[in-house]
């Protein structure tokens, strides 16, 4: 199972790939993209994923951008749920990530039964 976790911060995208394994998931490979043009180049090549996990405040390319991006451009890419992981937790920007293609959301500060609750329909 592999996942990808875009977020501008080095230190982030390890705790995020540190809680995964602390949640119990039997996840093969994780690959990381510090922003959404990042992470849009590297769908473009490689598709193979289970979930992708992304911050919403980013440069170059942010995390709503992002999930429009990836629903409305590449088909093989565009069923790939979409999970944002960020400190944005105000209704009107959660219902504009949903109205994007947004699977879901998980507000920072996390801990690893927060995401093993919130991913768990991904993840199995």
């Amino acid at each position: 199972m592999r996942v990808l976790i875009v977020d501008d911060s080095s230190v982030m995208r390890k705790i995020v790939a540190r809680g995964l394994r602390q949640a119990g998931f039997k996840i093969t490979d994780i690959l990381e993209a510090g922003d959404g043009q990042e992470a849009m180049n590297l769908l473009k090549t490689d598709s193979n994923f289970k979930l992708i996990l992304s911050d919403w405040n980013m440069p170059v390319m942010d995390g709503l951008q992002f999930v429009r991006e990836v629903r409305g451009n590449i088909p093989q890419i565009k069923n790939i749920p979409i999970v944002m992981v960020t400190t944005e937790g105000g209704e009107s920007k959660v219902s504009a990530a949903m109205e994007a293609g947004a699977n879901g959301h998980i507000k920072k500060p996390f801990t690893p039964e927060t995401l093993q609750e919130s991913l768990q329909r991904f993840l199995g």
